[in-house]
């Protein structure tokens, strides 16, 4: 969606995915809207098409916001193996070359940023509820008896 819209106004789309809660992301997105409707009508529909993925981590809790917000969360442990590449083709053996490889993930890993409020995680593979970000109450599925 960011790609279809020039640089100038991309921070105006970004503004979107980074609102604190989905009211705000809801009224950046009107807004976009009615500022950019004629000009970029691709990025309105990508916008709207793609809308329940752009606000996806208001389901989990706040603290895991900045991780499920990042950007390249995949390729950033492979860095330090990309840099080393040529190293490992050097070996005649593709096991030695694996083996160094899996080192240096090894290595690299040591240096991952931890989770923020790991305790959550329980929660979240548990099926707790969350918007914006904050605990839902839970809804009761149990029915009162017909007196």
């Amino acid at each position: 969606m960011v790609d279809a819209v020039p640089l100038t106004h991309q921070p105006d789309v970004q503004r979107i995915a980074a609102a604190p809660s989905v009211a705000d992301a809801k009224c950046e997105r009107q807004r976009f809207h009615r500022d950019y409707r004629l000009r970029f009508p691709k990025a309105c529909e990508r916008l709207d098409r793609d809308w329940d993925r752009l606000l996806t981590y208001s389901q989990f809790p706040q603290e895991h916001g900045r991780h499920l917000r990042a950007t390249n969360v995949v390729e950033s442990p492979f860095a330090a193996v990309r840099l080393r590449t040529s190293a490992a083709r050097r070996f005649k053996k593709v096991e030695r070359a694996t083996a160094i490889i899996w080192r240096l993930l090894q290595v690299a890993e040591k240096r991952f940023r931890t989770l923020n409020a790991p305790e959550q995680c329980r929660d979240v593979f548990r099926g707790v509820r969350y918007a914006d970000g904050i605990e839902a109450p839970a809804v009761s599925t149990t029915r009162r008896a017909a007196a």
